[in-house]
């Protein structure tokens, strides 16, 4: 059973929609105060409503996650509003662009691979300082990409950054296991959420690089479901609750079994 989070601090990013929205209305109706960390604060203003129509507490900062500084100040404007920091969720990310490796820019690898694992690190690293006290919970938005499924042509960059991530919290769970500070990795499959915005296609360049699959006829899988944000909002409450107190380090594929097929 899951124990009482009132009165806890969370900081969310890439709060605005999707799994981070439905992670930041999940954990306010368990009493958690929010941090809605995006670069769209537009989107985040409407979260926030949401969340203080049912009677939770939220700020808003206006954040780059690519950007150190701007990453420090968001965690910090936070801590000064709630007065300390419980739980991270580090969910901000992008599918960036789609090519071959050939044709991939190094400047296109680069703002994937910042975007997505750069800020991973810099959302950690500047919460520590506020946890080591009195522990707490991290929660990383990896992928079934880059770690149990790797047929998705063209996104040699977000795999790779999703493979890093799931390093990173591994390495995040072992060192900051010294303060109680448990982090773990979430591995969705596909959700419904607006991330295909901050997706770019070359499609001429995938046609070069397809690798063609052809199932016998009467064997064709049938066709996965994607899941919903807020089935992928149960599970980070939970390992952010005390019910996962034994539970660090560890990856979780939360795919409705679409890498078993």
């Amino acid at each position: 059973m899951i124990g009482a989070m009132t009165g806890k601090v969370a900081i969310i990013t890439g709060a605005s929609s999707g799994i981070g929205k439905a992670t930041a209305i999940k954990l306010a109706q368990a009493g958690v105060k929010i941090g809605l960390v995006d670069l769209k604060e537009e989107n985040a203003e409407k979260t926030k409503q949401v969340i203080e129509n049912i009677g939770g507490e939220a700020v808003i900062t206006d954040t780059d996650v690519s950007d150190p500084k701007r990453v420090e100040d968001s965690i910090n404007q936070v801590v000064q509003a709630f007065g300390g920091l419980d739980y991270v969720f580090a969910n901000a990310g992008i599918n960036g662009k789609v090519t071959s490796i050939e044709e991939m820019t190094p400047e296109e690898w680069d703002q994937t691979l910042t975007t997505n694992l750069k800020s991973t690190f810099l959302t950690t690293k500047y919460a520590i300082p506020h946890m080591k006290k009195n522990g707490g919970s991290i929660v990383i938005t990896s992928s079934i990409n880059g770690n149990r499924e790797f047929k998705n042509i063209g996104m040699s960059a977000y795999s790779s950054s999703k493979a890093g991530q799931m390093a990173f919290g591994k390495m995040a769970a072992l060192e900051l296991s010294n303060y109680g500070i448990r982090v773990n990795i979430i591995c969705p499959g596909a959700i419904n959420t607006n991330i295909g915005k901050n997706t770019f296609k070359e499609k001429g360049e995938l046609k070069k690089v397809q690798i063609p699959v052809k199932y016998p006829e009467g064997n064709q899988p049938l066709e996965h479901k994607p899941g919903e944000p807020e089935q992928v909002a149960d599970l980070v409450h939970f390992l952010m609750s005390d019910a996962a107190s034994h539970i660090t380090g560890t990856e979780v594929y939360i795919d409705g079994g679409q890498t078993l097929l």
